[in-house]
């Protein structure tokens, strides 16, 4: 079925290209629709002050069993109630953060020429890309990226990397490293709150060695109409979790709260974390993930690093047994990462629609 996948249905714009240009009105395909605009269905009676939680993530690890059982608390509120939350002392060091950010903007500031050498098909996307979905006509995102592959390592192919800027190939190894330490320690906390084994939701994803890695790294230009546009159309993300370094300058991303868009402002050298539909099923839905979207300015471009965490891509993903119960029945079926993405490429980002259609119906589900 990835014979389909092979090409884009039409030419590729590059979204920064668009911005360079100068004109004062976004091309049709741009704009959304009157419903999906930023300022059509937020809740101004949201507190302005409202954030995603902001975790201290040393203490999860502290020898004060007082902390320690208070940082696991709030992680399990996290994900259960807002399917997102920020993490500070991570443990990855805040000068690699800041060197691996300034890199890519650099990259993404290269002639156009140089960065074509890299441009990604939706067979794998990796390289240079500029939309998701593969659908020809489709409403398209103000944004450019970069995709690669980190792990498993028989997939990393640092030759698809970008060479120029001269460090960048470097610093990308180095951090993926230290991330995807974070995220096993990250996991640890997701298994114990559930009450499962530390290690559980590490070995359903093929353990230490097989867990799928790749990094996204966001480009959003300015925007001459940003409010009839979006950076990053609503949806949850597909894979296993995702450990976003956001731009330190400029907020964007909005996570949906309810009825509303609550506009994430992140916290000084933190990661911002969110499950994604793989830990949603593993879970049976105690934990959540969550519509998120991203919006745009006329002032300023965006930098943000996804950093996504998954499961070894042929490997069936299910409630976890532990979690099924006679009042709480499995609520999806299972199925491979493979199979899920490959669906989710198809039709690019909609929402919460994809997992939600996975759900076995129930006779006493009222919704």
């Amino acid at each position: 079925m990835m014979n389909c996948l092979q090409s884009w249905p039409e030419p590729v714009v590059r979204v920064q290209s668009l911005a360079a240009s100068g004109i004062q009105a976004i091309p049709e395909r741009y704009v959304k629709p009157p419903s999906h605009r930023p300022l059509s269905n937020c809740d101004f009676s949201l507190p302005q002050e409202v954030n995603i939680p902001v975790i201290d993530f040393q203490n999860v690890f502290s020898n004060d069993h007082r902390l320690r059982e208070e940082a696991l608390r709030c992680i399990y509120r996290a994900c259960s109630e807002w399917g997102f939350f920020q993490v500070v002392n991570h443990g990855v060091s805040h000068e690699l953060m800041k060197g691996v950010r300034e890199i890519w903007r650099e990259f993404f500031n290269l002639p156009v020429e140089v960065k074509q050498e890299y441009a990604n098909s939706p067979a794998t996307y990796e390289g240079y890309g500029s939309r998701l979905g593969v659908e020809k006509g489709a409403s398209l995102d103000w944004s450019d990226y970069f995709f690669l592959h980190y792990m498993p390592v028989s997939l990393r192919n640092q030759n698809k990397w970008p060479a120029t800027p001269a460090s960048c190939r470097e610093l990308v190894a180095e951090y993926g490293r230290e991330v995807v330490k974070l995220g096993g320690k990250l996991m640890k906390a997701f298994s114990m709150n559930l009450g499962l084994e530390e290690d559980f939701l590490l070995d359903a994803f093929g353990g230490e060695e097989n867990v799928g890695a790749c990094l996204r790294v966001n480009y959003y230009p300015r925007c001459p109409q940003p409010d009839l546009t979006l950076g990053l159309s609503p949806h949850s993300d597909p894979g296993g979790m995702t450990i976003l370094l956001p731009d330190e300058n400029v907020a964007g991303l909005q996570v949906r709260r309810k009825d509303s868009w609550v506009t994430v402002k992140p916290a000084p050298n933190a990661f911002i974390i969110n499950i994604g539909d793989q830990i949603q099923v593993l879970s049976n839905a105690i934990y959540q993930s969550v519509e998120h979207r991203v919006i745009v300015n006329s002032d300023k471009d965006r930098v943000s690093l996804a950093f996504f965490y998954n499961p070894k891509s042929d490997l069936l993903i299910e409630p976890s047994k532990e979690l099924v119960t006679v009042d709480r029945p499995a609520l999806y079926p299972p199925m491979t990462f493979d199979e899920y993405r490959l669906y989710i490429r198809t039709k690019g980002p909609c929402g919460k629609k994809q997992v939600e259609s996975l759900k076995s119906p129930r006779p006493c589900d009222e919704r």
